[in-house]
């Protein structure tokens, strides 16, 4: 299997499964790819397969992460996705290998990922693969989200969740939901807990996270 990472140089032209440019009613669906070229100033790899499908890692400094995690010069893995006929090839093994060699030469501490067990969350990570290859629970949050990590530095202190993100509540009744471009699938949810919000009458406060 051949890999390439997209640089802002080739990123328009190489495919990725995930990018979507379009309109659904008066709901705007942001392309994928300007996120990815916005964040690779800031050290962000997307590794993917020369395939038409599901084959790639997508990770950045966690300094620069979008995620609630307090780290201290490790590396957080955005997503790590391989599936339908691709799965079973060693390709996940692949692409993790290759995260774990730059974090290296980057002198990271170590890796880490959320993950959470069954398939109603099956958009993050695959704990059991995860620990299959080394990486262990580093915190798990109060609505069952697990952080794991690989330390790649001797006496490295594990990564962990912030507080409003271990303990996550908020101060009105009703749900309050926080979305980024970085998954352009999260357009397809919005409108829809929206419209499942009012039709239950429960308060509902949508958060459009853009820095």
């Amino acid at each position: 299997m051949e890999y390439i990472q997209l640089t802002q140089e080739n990123l328009q032209k190489e495919h990725i499964c995930c990018s979507m440019t379009e309109k659904k009613g008066d709901h705007s669906v942001t392309d994928k790819k300007a996120w990815l070229k916005e964040r690779m100033e800031e050290g962000l790899v997307f590794y993917k397969a020369d395939v038409r499908g599901k084959v790639f890692i997508e990770y950045i400094p966690a300094q620069a992460a979008w995620f609630p995690i307090q780290t201290d010069n490790w590396m957080h893995i955005n997503c790590l996705w391989v599936s339908g006929s691709t799965k079973g090839h060693g390709y996940s093994t692949d692409l993790l290998h290759e995260c774990i060699r730059d974090a290296k030469a980057q002198g990271k501490r170590g890796l880490c990922i959320l993950c959470a067990e069954g398939r109603k969350r099956e958009f993050l990570a695959d704990p059991k693969f995860l620990a299959h290859k080394g990486l262990t629970v580093a915190d798990t949050s109060d609505c069952g989200i697990t952080l794991m990590y690989l330390p790649l530095a001797e006496s490295a202190e594990p990564p962990k969740f912030k507080d409003c993100a271990k303990h996550p509540k908020i101060d009105s009744d009703g749900f309050v939901l926080y979305y980024t471009d970085q998954c352009p699938y999260t357009y397809y949810w919005v409108p829809r807990v929206a419209e499942a919000a009012k039709e239950h009458g429960i308060p509902l406060k949508t958060i459009h996270i853009t820095t």
